[in-house]
């Protein structure tokens, strides 16, 4: 399933970053908490059980689920097709009685049910149950089946599969298990607790299960950009300007998190040579009859793994997961694979696990030893001795950052275009009141460090009391006193004058960074023009605002990968799932002038992509003013021959007012996620010939903004 929805089997994955699902259950309701990326505030959305009054289930809020990876999944044919066949060849008794945990839209239950009328199980007692507990999807698989004629013949529980009886529920245990609660790491939706309570509780003895079996392979690799995204500390020492984020031997101070990390690695094949070898089998059954055993809670596996073919230099990154994993679906011949060259999806990537430090050396033909081990919910890896866990993780100083983050707190260019731009500020301002206005830590330790006699002020809406913390481990290795610094831990929407013992702000800074919107769409940044707005009070006229504008910039682009994988559904393995198209946020073929979300990705992960144009400036945000509406427009005139998918956006930061130091985010740099809008319909289009028009407005009471194109050819 994708790894951005919640709530399937017994899994808690990470939810989508704009729209944060924390469901309560309340009789057959749901509460979703829906986050203003402009302020940070929330509020409660209900989605109702009930149906309307002709018995249609009322569809979901539009576009709700089109951050997840649904669409995606279900555009995969090959995971699909392979599914379908697993089911019919497990289905082969009419009385069968098949159980479908994490059932999303229903596709798997109705597969079950046409094989099970096939071999003439609406007769013979056969039945099929689908455990959907997320209510909006469970409302839209309801959809699904009424226009597919399944409604009677697939009974829906908005239930954990832990909360279902045999007998209150389930009239008998069921004999086939159906599931693909899978991520890109294989077991964080919670595969191996879900399908253990499902053996205990809810199934016949010797069931089926599909899928049968998970290989996951990897390999060691070097690679400069994957070491970049994790080892902060050597970084900083390679910047030499002073400031430091993980100090001497808090070396580990700031890190990524210890587990595995998705990333679309096919990008990185002109930087690093890929020949996976196979690091860890997880079997859900043995025998051609799939039988799940008892799976023990915590299960580890050594080998040696022999390199060839490498000339010397690090082992930096161990490559493994899902997306380079064999999915053995029914015990035979029938599986999935996922890997590089693979026809790209974006639901089943491959997964970086990150070495410490610089790595190990290593020669050719050396052996190397390395552990694998999986709990219940995670496999982590160790290599030789000298990737021993860092037991400061348990610290309250500790901080874990994402992979890009930590590249770019690293990164020689984008810290000096800081340090000069705060250095400039400073030489007019003598014992400045600064308020750093999101959640950066480099900002609050540089103008401590280089200004005494400076006051600073950070918000960190998001690292609150752990950003305190953090600031007093690393005070004294950075030279400024503790005392300098006054972490207040709130949003703008609640900062008095008391606050700020009722001094003028000289300096109004940011990155800008919020902690969890890393996720979000560029312009969800411009938080930091609605806290600017806010503080607008509290600012001296010649208050010092950094960045002082943001520019919306755009390129057309060619990207069939990813315009395949969010085009419309109509037929899926001969099931209707047109009526989902909308929910899930659906882009291509759509019928009229209807147009999809604009949606954040890394671009440069996004298969294959051509920019067809030069980079236009759509819009400004100016923050020398309080936040207000825009609108921009711009005539595309394309550069290059090829299909027009759609066009990339994203944000420059300008520094400073004589527009000398701007911080770009777009899809050159790896760092950043930018926004995609793709076109209903791929364009054809020729340099002189065929030209655009976008127009773009941007709403401050949502933080929203909205795009419209059309695109005419020229004789």
């Amino acid at each position: 399933m994708p790894s951005c929805c919640c709530l399937l089997g017994l899994g808690f994955p990470s939810p989508p970053s704009a729209l944060r699902i924390l469901r309560r259950r309340m009789a057959s309701r749901a509460f979703q908490l829906r986050l203003n990326p402009l302020t940070g505030d929330s509020e409660w959305l209900v989605v109702e059980e009930e149906e309307e009054e002709d018995h249609h289930p009322t569809p979901p809020p539009k576009q709700l689920l089109a951050t997840t990876s649904y669409l995606d999944m279900l555009n995969d044919s090959a995971r699909n097709r392979a599914y379908r066949r697993a089911i019919e060849a497990a289905v082969t008794d009419p009385s069968s009685r098949v159980l479908d945990i994490g059932a999303g839209t229903g596709l798997l239950s109705m597969m079950a049910a046409r094989a099970l009328a096939a071999v003439g199980g609406e007769t013979r007692g056969g039945s099929v149950s689908a455990c959907e507990s997320y209510l909006p999807m469970g409302k839209l698989m309801r959809r699904v089946l009424r226009a597919n004629g399944m409604e009677n013949r697939v009974k829906v529980f908005h239930k954990r599969s832990d909360e279902l009886k045999v007998g209150d529920d389930l009239d008998s245990p069921a004999d086939i298990l159906v599931s693909e609660i899978l991520d890109s790491e294989l077991l964080g939706e919670g595969l191996i607790p879900t399908l253990q309570q499902a053996y205990d509780m809810l199934l016949a003895k010797n069931p089926k299960i599909v899928p049968y079996r998970a290989t996951t392979y990897g390999q060691l690799v070097e690679s400069t950009f994957l070491w970049k995204l994790h080892d902060l500390h050597n970084n900083e020492a390679n910047a030499a300007d002073g400031v430091w984020l993980t100090p001497g031997e808090m070396e580990r101070i700031v890190s990524v998190k210890p587990q595995q990390h998705a990333m679309q690695c096919d990008a990185l094949e002109d930087e690093i040579r890929l020949n996976p070898s196979k690091f860890l089998n997880l079997t859900f059954g043995n025998g051609q009859i799939v039988i799940v055993r008892p799976i023990s809670r915590y299960e580890q596996h050594e080998m040696d793994m022999f390199m060839l073919l490498f000339h010397g230099g690090y082992f930096n990154w161990i490559l493994l997961g899902q997306s380079s994993t064999q999915l053995l679906l029914d015990g035979r011949d029938n599986q999935v694979v996922r890997g590089r060259n693979a026809d790209w999806c974006d639901h089943w990537k491959q997964c970086v696990w990150f070495m410490q430090g610089k790595g190990i050396p290593a020669t050719e033909d050396q052996v190397l030893s390395l552990r694998a081990r999986h709990n219940q919910t995670s496999i982590s890896y160790q290599l030789n001795i000298n990737d021993e866990a860092c037991d400061r993780s348990s610290k309250g100083d500790h901080l874990t950052l994402l992979p890009e983050r930590i590249a770019l707190y690293g990164d020689k260019d984008w810290r000096s275009a800081l340090i000069n731009t705060i250095k400039n500020a400073l030489t007019v301002k003598s014992s400045p009141t600064c308020v750093v206005a999101d959640d950066s830590m480099f900002l609050a330790l540089l103008i401590s460090s280089m200004s005494p006699t400076s006051k600073v002020i950070a918000m960190y809406p998001g690292l609150r009391d752990k950003g305190a913390a953090y600031l007093r481990s690393v005070a004294d290795a950075n030279n400024f006193s503790i005392d300098q610094i006054q972490v207040i831990g709130k949003r703008a929407s609640s900062i008095t004058a008391d606050d700020l013992k009722h001094k003028k702000v000289n300096l109004l800074v940011g990155e800008p960074f919020y902690l969890g919107s890393e996720g979000m769409l560029p312009w969800q940044n411009l938080r930091f023009w609605s806290v600017r707005t806010l503080l607008d009070s509290m600012l001296s006229e010649d208050a010092f605002i950094m960045p002082c504008k943001g520019i919306l910039k755009l390129c057309a682009m060619s990207l069939p990968d990813l315009w395949r994988s969010r085009s419309s559904l109509k037929d899926v393995e001969g099931f209707d799932h047109s009526v989902v198209n909308e929910t899930l946020g659906a882009c291509g073929y759509l019928p009229g002038d209807q147009q999809g979300p604009c949606l954040p990705y890394y671009v440069w992960q996004c298969g294959y992509t051509k920019k067809l144009s030069k980079v236009y400036s759509l819009m400004d945000f100016n923050f020398s003013e309080p936040i207000h509406s825009c609108f921009g427009k711009t005539k595309i005139e394309f550069s290059h021959d090829g299909t027009c998918h759609g066009f990339a956006v994203w944000i420059d930061w300008v520094l400073d007012e004589r527009k000398s130091v701007v911080l770009t985010t777009g899809p050159d740099n790896r760092y950043w996620k930018q926004g995609v809008q793709l076109f209903s319909k791929p364009v054809e289009v020729n340099p002189g010939k065929s030209v655009m028009h976008v127009e773009a407005s941007f709403d401050p009471s949502t933080g929203e903004i909205t795009f419209s194109s059309s695109s005419t050819t020229c004789s």
